[in-house]
């Protein structure tokens, strides 16, 4: 795994080789960033951020902060360890803990985001928590979108008119789901 675009581009990513967790491939990561255009001056959220590679991808694409929430204690050193290796420490924060304290973190010091990336594990009904979550603690910027990695099984039927698709690309067994909030 690795960083594929931007000024860390070509830097090898840490994750545990023993994990249940599943990385984001770089195949589906580079479609993502290919899909939001310019992360120039943005703000970048990455929920259940596992080894951080999503976020990290964002940094070195010129996001100007990047926060991670992950809950698991292993993965939030993998996401340190992989920050300083891709030499973005000066844009990145780390938040240790579910994305209900995360969230609710982030809202409590008037944090805002261009984009918010959730990728939670799959089939086990995240999903709409998720959206739960993000519906309860405002932090995604008026003109912010929300980008939901799941599984093509997963379906969201917690939509609302607050909370709308605008666009959902399938990559074989995994789909990106973009989503804008009023």
């Amino acid at each position: 795994m690795r960083i594929i675009g931007g000024e860390a581009k070509g830097r090898t990513l840490h994750f545990p080789s023993k994990s249940k967790e599943r990385p984001t491939s770089d195949f589906l990561r580079e479609a993502l960033f290919n899909l939001l255009g310019s992360l120039q001056d943005k703000t970048f959220l990455d929920l259940f951020a596992g080894s951080g590679s999503v976020g990290l991808e964002a940094a070195s694409r010129g996001a100007q902060d990047v926060y991670f929430v992950e809950k698991n204690k292993h993965l939030v050193e993998v996401i340190k360890k992989n920050i300083q290796t891709c030499c973005l420490d000066k844009n990145c924060r780390i938040i240790a803990g579910d994305i209900e304290f995360g969230l609710r973190d982030l809202i409590r010091k008037k944090y805002e985001f261009d984009i918010i990336f959730a990728d939670p594990p799959y089939n086990r009904d995240l999903v709409e928590e998720t959206l739960m979550f993000l519906r309860k603690y405002h932090v995604l910027k008026e003109d912010g979108v929300i980008v939901i990695q799941h599984s093509i099984k997963e379906t969201f039927s917690d939509l609302d008119d607050n909370i709308y698709q605008t666009d959902r690309r399938k990559y074989g067994d995994n789909a990106l789901t973009f989503l804008k909030m009023e």
